[in-house]
């Protein structure tokens, strides 16, 4: 495309911002429903692109209105990529746990408002990151590059496009019928038989959630996964609730109530498991960051990882955001984050400005790892947030929680933006406008994640850890800030042990991985998904390694289609069983 014809083409758009803020409250939805139940969500940005582009090739056929240009479904992915990553500001973390343990609620306005100051942080971070990460040090961010790939084959060739809207459109709509129908036939987990005995008494394998799952979302989580997460998923389900989990039974550290071969005795159980589990998770994360202390250092000094990476023939970007605006920006991000910190959860101003210029500094740390990685280290983040506020305000668990929220929610956001700006980087787009897109998407997901959370959840302490509901990411915060309030004593017997051993495994596990070779590392389990294994169901696992196998499989036998269709399948299975989730959870909260 000729220059002149590059700058005639329309970009900052109404309809490409509003139609990514549209899809990002709507994606939003399926990030929130697996966020609480596997504790991740996912990159929405290839998804939206299709969508959008989908979506407006039928309003043009029906009214003669002009396609999405590139830059235009640029923006609007990255108006919908941050709007469905709005669930990591906390919807299915922190904001749950903090409810759980204190019984404080946010009403809709007060929720809406949070999540969308918590998202300008990140997006105020991104910002100013951008021309370093991207532009001088040429990171990596392969999902941005991805997405502009995407973006290049859809406008090179519309006919695949249309064949990827289809096969996404089609996916979504046979996993929304399917889990539809689960639902209202009351088909569940399908019981294995045989039994162990734990103790004095006979447990069902139903009793210890080995099962088999018929839901295809799980399944098309792990086709987009490694078979090295998938065997782990397996090994350490297997472990954590045939053996470990029984062994707790046995000598009474875990009260599972009367017998019913029926039932699973997840709840109960996983109280005790999540200890190691989190433990694992938690020190796994940190020493990952910690051995990435060169990024740490670059993303206060500068440097490429690699300077003669792919980027040679970038374009020198231009439309930079102000910098009179950009400080306005940060002044008045500071300030609304400071203030919601004191008028919803009675943190000290002090504390709660420390706790914000923390989460940038912290935010800007998640996006250089990002860059290199494609991990964005949420967890870990918060994590930091959390130790610093058991020093600042111990005792106080709302604070814990909630200042640690602003760094987790800033950094998934933060790490948003700069994959999507390296895409722009890619295809020639304008940085402020992108800044533009993505502030409205952060509203739409605020808006939109905010009611939907309401709606799914209105009860965290009854709904959550529960068999539909295991929320292992609400199980990890509110595990740690009880860990800071309370101490030890609020943990059950033997798990201070177990989160010993559990967390020195975790760091073992994190070292080996990122010092063996390549060849060799991919043989140490993942210590993050061994950890999770402890806080979800052992179906969940078994669905995530046979995900991972068939996705091995088709990769291996079916490359080509793999290469085209196997993400945009799976994607559209989670969005479709996620939304049909949603829709059937508002159905039962309605009394229909």
């Amino acid at each position: 495309m000729t220059s002149t014809a590059k700058a005639a083409e329309a970009e900052l758009t109404w309809r490409a911002v509003l139609t990514g803020a549209v899809l990002g409250g709507v994606l939003s939805l399926c990030n929130i429903y697996s966020g609480l139940r596997i504790g991740w969500g996912f990159n929405m940005s290839i998804t939206a692109a299709l969508l959008g582009w989908g979506f407006w090739r039928v309003v043009s056929g029906a009214s003669g209105a002009p396609m999405l240009t590139k830059l235009e479904n640029n923006l609007n992915q990255t108006g919908a990529s941050a709007g469905a990553s709005i669930s990591s500001a906390g919807l299915v973390s922190a904001i749950p746990a903090m409810t759980m343990l204190t019984g404080r609620e946010l009403s809709y306005p007060e929720l809406a408002c949070w999540l969308f100051v918590i998202g300008m942080v990140g997006v105020t971070v991104g910002i100013a990151l951008r021309r370093q990460m991207v532009e001088v040090d040429k990171l990596p961010f392969a999902n941005g590059i991805a997405s502009a790939e995407t973006l290049d084959k859809m406008y090179a060739a519309g006919a695949d496009a249309a064949r990827k809207v289809r096969a996404l459109v089609g996916a979504g709509a046979a996993a929304a019928l399917a889990k539809t129908l689960l639902h209202f036939a009351h088909v569940a987990n399908v019981a294995l038989p045989g039994s162990l005995s734990v103790g004095a008494r006979r447990a069902s394998l139903m009793n210890l959630t080995v099962a088999i799952d018929p839901s295809p979302l799980m399944i098309a989580v792990g086709a987009l996964g490694s078979v090295r997460t998938g065997i782990t998923m397996l090994c350490g389900g297997l472990f954590s609730w045939l053996v470990l989990g029984p062994w707790v039974i046995a000598n009474g550290w875990a009260d599972v109530g009367a017998d019913d071969p029926t039932q699973s005795w997840f709840g109960p159980m996983v109280r005790w498991l999540l200890w190691p589990g989190v433990s694992m998770m938690v020190t796994s994360s940190l020493t990952t960051v910690a051995l990435s202390w060169r990024s740490i250092v670059r993303t206060f000094t500068g440097g490429s990882v690699d300077a003669s990476s792919e980027d040679g023939a970038t374009r020198v970007m231009v439309d930079e955001v102000p910098r009179r605006a950009y400080l306005v920006l940060v002044a008045v991000v500071t300030v609304l984050a400071v203030i919601g910190q004191i008028l919803l959860f009675d943190i000290a101003w002090w504390a709660a400005l420390a706790g914000v210029l923390l989460s940038f500094v912290l935010a800007a740390v998640a996006g250089r790892v990002s860059g290199e990685t494609t991990l964005t280290p949420v967890g870990a983040m918060g994590k930091v947030t959390q130790a610093a506020f058991a020093v600042l305000q111990p005792g106080s668990v709302t604070a814990n929680l909630m200042a640690a929220n602003v760094t987790g929610g800033a950094a998934a956001q933060c790490a948003e933006l700069l994959h999507d700006l390296k895409t722009g980087v890619l295809i020639g787009a304008s940085p402020r406008r992108q800044a533009i897109a993505q502030t409205v998407g952060v509203l739409g997901g605020a808006i939109a994640g905010s009611a939907a959370y309401l709606v799914l959840v209105p009860d965290p302490a009854r709904q959550l850890l529960t068999d539909e509901w295991p929320a292992p990411a609400v199980a990890t915060w509110r595990a740690v800030a009880e860990l800071f309030a309370q101490g030890i004593s609020s943990m059950p017997t033997g798990a201070l042990e177990a989160m010993a051993i559990a967390g020195t495994l975790g760091i073992v596990l994190a070292v080996l991985e990122r010092t063996l070779p390549k060849k060799y590392a991919a043989l140490v389990p993942s210590p993050a998904s061994l950890g999770l294994s402890f806080t979800i169901q052992a179906w969940t696992s078994f669905s995530l390694f046979f995900g991972s196998m068939l996705g091995w499989a088709l990769r291996r036998w079916a490359p080509e289609w793999s290469e085209r269709y196997l993400t945009v399948v799976a994607s559209g299975v989670i969005a479709g069983e996620s939304l049909a989730g949603v829709g059937i959870a508002i159905h039962a909260i309605l009394g229909g």
